[in-house]
């Protein structure tokens, strides 16, 4: 990182750079100075409202008293959009405490009464707007899913079978949906294994958020698609906030739209997952 972009940061006295894992969507890296550590997240060449998202998200989880990253500073340097945070130390901790930690988010429920977000969910391969709506089962289906069977289409991975079969699929869960009784509680939006951390001090917290108002199933959901949670975690969730009847067939209509997010970002590894969850939730 060139000492010209970094003299332009809200900082002084900065000792050492180091790059970090950021995920697939951001540059990423940890800033020393004297007295305290940073960490920088960089989207080259994007406007900096690139992170607005993820800084009303923060500002939530802060509100809600969710421990997590707190924002310092942001804006564009260079034509570059940055976010600068506190830097969170890793240590190791107990999963009982990260499961109480997510139902302790799932408490705090819309302040609108509706499902959505002042900002869209920006992304590198497909943004969601997260428009207010009054039903769960409108935002999941026509901001989400819709969406993503377009961009699949678009881009030459889904063909009229795949359409056809997604249409079989689109009427299950709308029914299923209207079915559920839901509420808007504050969710992180992307909650997989790499979205959580434990501190120096034990203390879970949350990271990266993709924050949005919606039906909790659908960050549990998430947590079971790639692993990184244990029984622990889920014991201690369903202590706390048990789930309705019927969640764990909810839980395909979830998994199948983090499978094509990532069949839209990665292409075709993620087919036949995603084909296999279709067929099995026509099952």
């Amino acid at each position: 990182m060139q000492k010209k972009w970094l003299a332009q940061l809200p900082l002084t006295g900065v000792t050492q750079v180091v790059p970090v894992g950021g995920g697939d969507v951001n540059k990423a890296f940890r800033l020393d100075t004297k007295d305290k550590k940073y960490f920088l997240l960089v989207q080259p060449q994007r406007d900096q409202e690139f992170y607005a998202g993820e800084i009303a998200g923060l500002h939530a989880f802060e509100e809600a008293g969710i421990l997590a990253p707190r924002v310092i500073a942001s804006g564009q340097i260079a034509g570059d959009a940055y976010l600068l945070l506190n830097f969170l130390q890793s240590g190791s901790g107990d999963q009982r405490d990260l499961g109480k930690l997510v139902a302790h988010l799932h408490q705090h429920e819309s302040p609108t009464d509706r499902f959505g977000f002042d900002f869209p969910y920006a992304g590198t391969s497909v943004s969601f707007k997260n428009d207010w709506t009054d039903s769960w089962r409108k935002l999941f289906l026509n901001q989400r899913l819709d969406v993503l069977a377009l961009a699949l289409q678009q881009q030459g991975l889904w063909h009229s079978k795949e359409l056809i079969l997604y249409q079989k699929v689109r009427e299950i869960i709308a029914k299923e949906l209207t079915l559920h009784e839901s509420t808007p509680v504050l969710l992180h939006g992307d909650l997989w294994g790499g979205n959580y951390m434990f501190l120096a001090d034990g203390q879970p917290a949350l990271i990266d958020p993709a924050a949005l108002y919606g039906d909790r199933e659908f960050d549990i959901a998430i947590t079971t698609v790639f692993g990184g949670f244990n029984e622990a975690f889920y014991h201690a969730y369903q202590d706390t906030a048990p789930l309705a009847k019927g969640y764990k067939k909810r839980f395909d209509f979830y998994r199948l739209y983090y499978l094509m997010v990532h069949l839209n970002k990665f292409g075709r590894s993620y087919a036949r997952s995603v084909s296999h969850t279709m067929k099995k939730i026509i099952v």
